[in-house]
């Protein structure tokens, strides 16, 4: 629509091209130095999910002696607050709608060695907290906020000494302790919750997932993935999922809209990228954002269905709200999850077999191969794992080890002394013979959940085309 309006900088038009990616993904390429044949075109308008991006921008940019890049109180385009998801009889289990329910009711379970059975429900099993890496998603960033206020008992004014206290540690790692899957992004999760709904399994996929208000309702209207392909019909769940406001407080998702202030962005593209901002702000664009679950940025605009109570959702709530940390203890937050998160026992599961030698594109013949991005993916990886995280590295093709399906390079143990050995030895795989897919993937299964250990994230790792 915009491109349409007639908009126009010094008599020439203004027109708009909307690229995907993820908030977190773009904070680290703008911070390391934006690599258009990586990562597309530069942007000249970016909006993140939060403006907490905006602050983990300027603070890895200051911390390289960079000036910051993204602008203070930039204007929000639509709002949505992180709430805790939960299947609604595990809800009401807990007191809802009547009782407030926070963190620390949710950390007072994830404590409990009876699991569900301290609520009158064994057969519920122990109780499964879902999150999101914050390194990545907005909705993992935004527990990690809420949580962390939460330990401490403030609503602002969080800072680098409240996150170096012990209790606060301690809480933050009992949390994670809940843990039972690390998403990439909340889709992930509720396109799974979704499945196991339908096959009656909603009460022991999870317990609890920490996602936007905008995704509590896109999963009861039965899209859980916010898309709809052509075709596709929406079904709600059999069991749908309602919102806890965290008692504690809670942050908001402000999608706010960044005109960068970077060496490839000209006045005239500021100024285009203003008009932009100026025409989604307006009133009746701000409308058309509660057709997608999302409350308005705009004040004037009032919150409306589907943002109601028939979809699991309050509008009145939340009552408190949480200040957005300063870039400074954002990068802290996310350096103390990298060592409170809960481990990982991980056998990576990689095909070296005859296909995995064609161009990944194959449009460029001489350019990298599947198995070259493969490898890159594992080297990247295993840079992820702290040292304690347990894992393996398994290759697959026709003609190898004992079975003739397989071999390990590296048997599941502590990653830390063997990090550089494994990356350097991955780099030396060539692409040779058949793929025994299904009897490489059953036998990895198999071993892992013999001997599977609840107390860590315990996962198999297909690296296949």
């Amino acid at each position: 629509d915009f491109n349409d309006s007639g908009a126009e900088v010094d008599g020439r038009c203004v027109l708009v091209d909307v690229r995907s990616k993820a908030s977190g993904g773009a904070a680290t390429a703008l911070a390391e130095g934006w690599d258009e044949s990586v990562d597309g075109p530069a942007p000249m308008l970016w909006s993140p999910a939060s403006s907490a991006w905006g602050e983990v921008l300027n603070q890895e940019l200051a911390e390289k002696g960079d000036a910051p890049m993204a602008p203070e109180d930039p204007a929000p385009f639509m709002l949505t607050p992180l709430v805790i998801a939960m299947p609604e009889p595990m809800a009401e289990a807990l007191g809802w709608p009547d009782t407030p329910i926070g963190w620390a009711e949710i950390l007072e379970l994830a404590r409990s060695p009876e699991g569900w059975a301290a609520k009158g429900h064994p057969e519920w099993g122990p109780f499964r907290l879902g999150k999101t890496n914050p390194n990545f998603s907005t909705s993992g960033l935004s527990a990690l906020i809420a949580q962390s206020y939460a330990a401490t008992g403030k609503t602002t004014d969080l800072t680098l000494e409240d996150l170096a206290r012990p209790d606060v540690v301690q809480y933050g790692t009992d949390i994670e302790s809940a843990v039972v899957h690390y998403g990439d992004i909340t889709m992930t999760f509720l396109d799974n919750w979704y499945r196991a709904d339908q096959r009656g399994q909603a009460l022991t996929y999870a317990s609890a997932v920490a996602v936007e208000e905008k995704s509590v309702i896109d999963y009861n209207q039965g899209n859980p993935d916010g898309i709809l392909d052509p075709g596709e019909e929406a079904r709600p769940p059999r069991i749908p999922l309602v919102a806890i406001y965290p008692t504690e407080g809670t942050v908001y998702s402000d999608n706010p809209l960044f005109i960068l202030d970077a060496e490839w962005v000209s006045d005239e593209q500021a100024e285009g990228a203003a008009l932009f901002a100026e025409f989604v702000s307006s009133t009746e664009n701000q409308e058309k954002v509660l057709e997608f679950g999302f409350r308005p940025g705009n004040p004037e605009v009032a919150i409306a269905e589907p943002v109601d109570t028939s979809n699991g959702v309050d509008p009145t709530k939340p009552e408190t709200l949480l200040d957005v940390p300063s870039g400074e203890v954002l990068v802290g937050l996310l350096d103390n999850w990298a060592v409170q998160r809960k481990s990982g026992r991980v056998l990576m599961v990689l095909d070296v077999s005859g296909s995995m030698g064609a161009a990944a594109d194959p449009s460029d013949p001489g350019g990298p191969t599947k198995l070259d991005l493969a490898v890159t993916a594992i080297q990247d990886g295993l840079e992820e794992f702290k040292p304690e995280d347990r894992v393996g590295i398994r290759i697959f093709t026709t003609g190898l080890g004992a079975t003739g399906n397989y071999e390990d390079l590296a048997a599941v143990e502590p990653v830390g002394p063997n990090r550089e050995a494994l990356a350097n030895e991955v780099s030396t795989l060539i692409p040779l013979n058949g793929t025994p897919l299904y009897a490489t993937v059953a036998d990895s299964f198999a071993e892992m959940v013999t001997a599977y250990d609840p107390s860590l994230i315990n996962a198999v790792v297909v690296l296949s085309d």
